[in-house]
């Protein structure tokens, strides 16, 4: 953003070791800010402090310091089927970490002067080919009330913390992710759309996550901010692009109907449901992307951009 006052800040992580914590640590690291992580094991290192967010516990010298703190921590939506324990605790696991560090907030002498909480575009649940800005309603499914209550806790940061909570869109990464176990099928020529292809997914690539993410710790906004690329795209239109990018067919679509037997509610929720997200704030405060572009995008996945 032009004329944006841009400083080295302390930024204490928790969720640095998956796929967006690792990418925006190195992002971080590489413009001069000091970067420590919270985690469950015992500190290797003197960038390393403790906690136990289902316990609500935490080593508050973390907080010592910090101009930031950035909230990545959750079980993964997409790594099993979702039981009623298991979506018990997919919300858990967000609501204790985002509180856990609320509430250390709160009892730090100098709270850091922004908390970045991550969410989901999961929040606006199923709204077709609808334009979804920030202020679009949440959804009704089960990842919507869990981003809503999710965002509220972040709320719950003292008085004075600027809090911002990115809903992210699907992350385009070489290998990982959430075309993880649908990248090698591509690769292979065995993949393809899935549903009837017209949902739209909001897309963005990994190293434009960590910008987004860096350039929200400074830039001035709070609240919520869609976090993908101004490229809206179907999957048909994505599945398709990321095939051409790897010189491969991607004619073997799933069906809806398998997708729900096999999957039950995470595939309705996860890849059947069409969220058309519009970057609004973002773009409103001159976010530069790497890849703007779907074509971009999968020749960067491919390995060529």
């Amino acid at each position: 953003m032009p004329g944006m006052v841009r400083w080295i800040m302390r930024i204490l992580i928790a969720g640095a070791s998956g796929l967006i914590g690792t990418a925006l640590s190195g992002a971080l690291r590489s413009e001069g800010h000091d970067v420590v992580a919270l985690v469950r094991r015992a500190p290797a290192s003197p960038a390393e402090f403790q906690w136990d967010p289902a316990a609500g516990r935490i080593d508050d010298t973390a907080l010592k310091g910090a101009d930031a703190v950035v909230n990545l921590s959750g079980a993964g939506i997409g790594d099993r089927p979702w039981t009623r324990a298991r979506v018990k605790e997919l919300s858990a696991s967000r609501l204790g970490a985002t509180r856990t560090l609320a509430a250390a907030m709160a009892r730090t002498d100098s709270p850091p002067a922004v908390f970045l909480s991550q969410s989901a575009s999961g929040y606006y649940g199923n709204a077709g080919a609808a334009v979804l800005r920030e202020n679009a309603p949440a959804g009704t499914g089960t990842l919507s009330r869990i981003c809503v209550d999710w965002e509220a806790a972040a709320h719950e940061a003292p008085a004075g913390v600027r809090v911002v909570t990115p809903r992210t869109g699907v992350v385009l990464s070489r290998s990982g992710g959430a075309l993880g176990r649908l990248l090698p099928l591509l690769r292979l020529g065995v993949g393809g759309p899935l549903g009837n292809g017209r949902q739209f997914w909001p897309w963005i690539t990994l190293p434009d996550v960590a910008a987004a993410f860096s350039f929200l710790l400074s830039a001035p906004v709070s609240g919520p901010v869609n976090v993908c690329a101004p490229e809206a795209a179907d999957v048909n239109s994505l599945i398709a692009q990321l095939a051409t990018a790897l010189h491969r067919p991607a004619a073997l679509r799933v069906p809806a109907p398998v997708l729900r037997l096999v999957m039950g509610d995470l595939a309705e929720e996860l890849l059947l449901a069409s969220q058309r997200l519009e970057p609004a704030v973002l773009a409103e405060n001159s976010f530069a992307w790497q890849h703007p572009s779907l074509a971009g995008a999968a020749a960067w996945v491919a390995g060529r951009g």
